[in-house]
Protein backbone atom coordinates (compact mmCIF):
# COMPACT_ATOMS: atom_id res chain seq x y z
CA UNK A 1 0.00 0.00 0.00
CA UNK A 2 1.21 3.51 -1.04
CA UNK A 3 0.37 6.48 1.14
CA UNK A 4 -0.07 9.36 -1.56
CA UNK A 5 2.33 11.70 0.52
CA UNK A 6 0.76 14.63 -0.97
CA UNK A 7 -2.85 14.06 0.10
CA UNK A 8 -3.72 14.98 3.82
CA UNK A 9 -4.57 11.94 5.80
CA UNK A 10 -3.49 9.14 3.13
CA UNK A 11 -1.64 7.49 6.05
CA UNK A 12 -3.98 7.37 8.48
CA UNK A 13 -6.25 6.36 6.02
CA UNK A 14 -3.88 3.75 4.66
CA UNK A 15 -3.37 2.80 8.38
CA UNK A 16 -7.43 1.96 8.25
CA UNK A 17 -7.60 -0.14 5.32
CA UNK A 18 -4.98 -2.00 6.48
CA UNK A 19 -6.60 -2.61 10.14
CA UNK A 20 -10.22 -3.17 8.53
CA UNK A 21 -7.89 -6.27 6.79
CA UNK A 22 -7.40 -7.53 9.76
CA UNK A 23 -10.79 -8.22 10.34
CA UNK A 24 -11.83 -9.21 7.11
CA UNK A 25 -13.22 -6.05 5.78
CA UNK A 26 -10.43 -4.44 3.21
CA UNK A 27 -12.78 -3.89 0.53
CA UNK A 28 -15.57 -2.52 2.40
CA UNK A 29 -13.15 0.30 4.01
CA UNK A 30 -11.55 0.79 0.76
CA UNK A 31 -14.78 2.14 -0.57
CA UNK A 32 -15.89 3.75 2.46
CA UNK A 33 -13.09 5.86 2.72
CA UNK A 34 -13.59 6.90 -0.98
CA UNK A 35 -17.02 7.88 -0.40
CA UNK A 36 -15.86 9.64 2.36
CA UNK A 37 -13.70 11.87 0.88
CA UNK A 38 -12.35 14.28 2.27
CA UNK A 39 -13.86 13.35 5.78
CA UNK A 40 -10.60 10.98 6.29
CA UNK A 41 -9.98 12.40 10.00
CA UNK A 42 -9.56 10.07 12.65
CA UNK A 43 -13.40 10.36 13.68
CA UNK A 44 -14.36 9.78 10.91
CA UNK A 45 -12.49 6.79 10.16
CA UNK A 46 -13.84 5.35 13.49
CA UNK A 47 -17.40 6.06 11.79
CA UNK A 48 -16.62 4.36 8.79
CA UNK A 49 -15.14 1.14 10.72
CA UNK A 50 -18.79 1.20 13.10
CA UNK A 51 -20.49 1.16 10.08
CA UNK A 52 -19.50 -1.40 7.77
CA UNK A 53 -19.51 -3.52 11.09
CA UNK A 54 -15.94 -3.52 12.44
CA UNK A 55 -15.31 -4.68 16.11
CA UNK A 56 -14.54 -1.05 16.78
CA UNK A 57 -12.55 -0.92 19.96
CA UNK A 58 -10.27 -3.15 18.61
CA UNK A 59 -10.39 -0.93 15.08
CA UNK A 60 -9.04 2.36 17.42
CA UNK A 61 -6.39 0.40 19.29
CA UNK A 62 -5.13 -0.83 16.38
CA UNK A 63 -5.51 3.07 14.62
CA UNK A 64 -4.31 4.95 17.41
CA UNK A 65 -1.29 2.37 17.77
CA UNK A 66 -0.27 2.30 14.45
CA UNK A 67 -0.04 -1.03 13.97
CA UNK A 68 0.93 -1.33 9.92
CA UNK A 69 3.17 1.82 10.35
CA UNK A 70 6.31 -0.32 9.32
CA UNK A 71 4.38 -1.96 6.95
CA UNK A 72 3.69 1.27 5.75
CA UNK A 73 7.25 2.99 5.88
CA UNK A 74 8.70 -0.30 3.79
CA UNK A 75 5.99 0.25 1.32
CA UNK A 76 6.93 3.80 1.13
CA UNK A 77 10.20 3.17 0.97
CA UNK A 78 9.82 0.41 -2.11
CA UNK A 79 8.01 2.99 -3.99
CA UNK A 80 10.86 5.32 -3.47
CA UNK A 81 13.81 2.54 -4.73
CA UNK A 82 11.77 1.96 -7.68
CA UNK A 83 11.46 5.49 -8.42
CA UNK A 84 7.52 5.62 -8.05
CA UNK A 85 5.69 9.25 -7.40
CA UNK A 86 2.32 7.93 -9.11
CA UNK A 87 -0.54 5.64 -8.19
CA UNK A 88 -1.81 3.36 -9.83
CA UNK A 89 1.52 1.56 -11.11
CA UNK A 90 1.89 -1.35 -12.75
CA UNK A 91 4.91 -3.58 -13.72
CA UNK A 92 4.59 -5.48 -16.88
CA UNK A 93 7.46 -7.76 -17.34
CA UNK A 94 9.59 -5.70 -15.62
CA UNK A 95 7.64 -2.98 -17.83
CA UNK A 96 6.69 0.42 -15.65
CA UNK A 97 2.88 1.72 -16.62
CA UNK A 98 2.21 4.68 -14.94
CA UNK A 99 -1.27 6.09 -13.89
CA UNK A 100 -4.50 4.90 -15.29
CA UNK A 101 -4.97 3.63 -18.87
CA UNK A 102 -7.49 2.10 -21.06
CA UNK A 103 -7.59 -1.92 -21.69
CA UNK A 104 -6.21 -1.29 -25.09
CA UNK A 105 -2.79 0.28 -23.81
CA UNK A 106 -2.82 -2.78 -20.90
CA UNK A 107 -3.20 -5.35 -24.21
CA UNK A 108 -0.91 -3.98 -26.52
CA UNK A 109 2.06 -3.74 -23.58
CA UNK A 110 1.09 -6.92 -22.73
CA UNK A 111 1.27 -8.49 -26.46
CA UNK A 112 4.02 -6.64 -26.63
CA UNK A 113 5.82 -8.34 -23.75
CA UNK A 114 4.73 -11.83 -24.79
CA UNK A 115 6.31 -11.52 -28.90
CA UNK A 116 9.70 -10.79 -27.02
CA UNK A 117 9.06 -13.15 -24.44
CA UNK A 118 8.81 -15.32 -27.41
CA UNK A 119 11.48 -14.43 -29.66
CA UNK A 120 13.93 -15.69 -26.43
CA UNK A 121 14.45 -12.15 -25.50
Amino acid sequence: MYPYKYRHFSFISAEAALDAQDQGKFWEMHWKIHEGFPKLDRDSLIRYAEEIGLDVPLFTEYLDGKKHQKELERDVQLAKDLDLYNTPSFFINGRKVLGNRPYESFKKIIDEELGLAEAGH
